[in-house]
């Protein structure tokens, strides 16, 4: 199977509310090109290097979607293009985003990353901590950032219970905060869901999928 007929045939499966981020961490160009050239313009990376190399050398009407962990001393180098920050997970990082935002002229759009997963590994904010960091002081004061949404991995795990109930707290903890009134708020996002899950994760109410292998192949 080509990169282009796994593309058509998941977009043809995605409702027309659903985002498709091809997740092209460690895929060369020329499978980048290919994704482009069939139509798609979303792109997630998870190491900014590598996505500020791709940056450069592609076409730019791209969108970068940035869905690793951001150290903060990295974000210097995707602040003039990165289209969207998947895994916001505190307040230090977006007070360095909101920086670097305003340093080249730009609002920065981001989602905060939500801790739904069993799993230690996993970074993110629990329900209490969101709710901290959107009534903070700081946070309202920060003109050059955007809030869109809630993102969340859920646990590597085949128990497909587990996975939707996970999906499922994410979806609550974002009705829980979706009326919030704030100036940098626009809150109609929830990326959840991979190649393994997004058609429980859109289920669930996910606005957003991530999937990589499935169209690009195995890593």
């Amino acid at each position: 199977m080509s990169i282009q007929s796994n593309l058509n045939t998941i977009k043809s499966s995605l409702p027309e509310h659903v985002t498709l981020v091809a997740v092209s961490k460690t895929k060369p160009v020329p499978d980048l090109m290919e994704a482009y050239n069939a139509g798609q313009r979303i792109f997630g990376e998870n190491k900014i290097q590598e996505m500020v190399d791709k940056y450069e050398e592609m076409p730019k009407d791209i969108q970068w979607h940035m869905i690793g962990h951001v150290q903060s001393n990295k974000v210097k180098f995707m602040a003039p293009f990165v289209s969207l920050i998947h895994g916001v997970d505190s307040l230090k990082l977006l007070e360095q985003i909101n920086k670097h935002a305003l340093k080249n002229n730009r609002t920065i759009d981001c989602l905060l990353q939500i801790y739904i997963a069993e799993e230690e590994s996993k970074f993110g904010l629990d329900e209490k901590e969101l709710n901290e960091l959107l009534s903070s002081p700081e946070f309202k004061e920060m003109k050059n950032i955007r809030i869109l949404g809630l993102m969340g991995m859920a646990t590597f795990t085949e128990d497909q219970n587990q996975i939707k109930k996970e999906f499922t707290l994410l979806k609550s903890i974002f009705d829980s905060i979706k009326e919030l009134k704030a100036e940098n708020c626009d809150l109609k996002t929830i990326s959840m869901g991979m190649s393994g899950d997004y058609k429980l994760a859109i289920e669930c109410g996910s606005t957003m999928v991530r999937i990589g292998s499935s169209i690009f192949g195995g890593r």
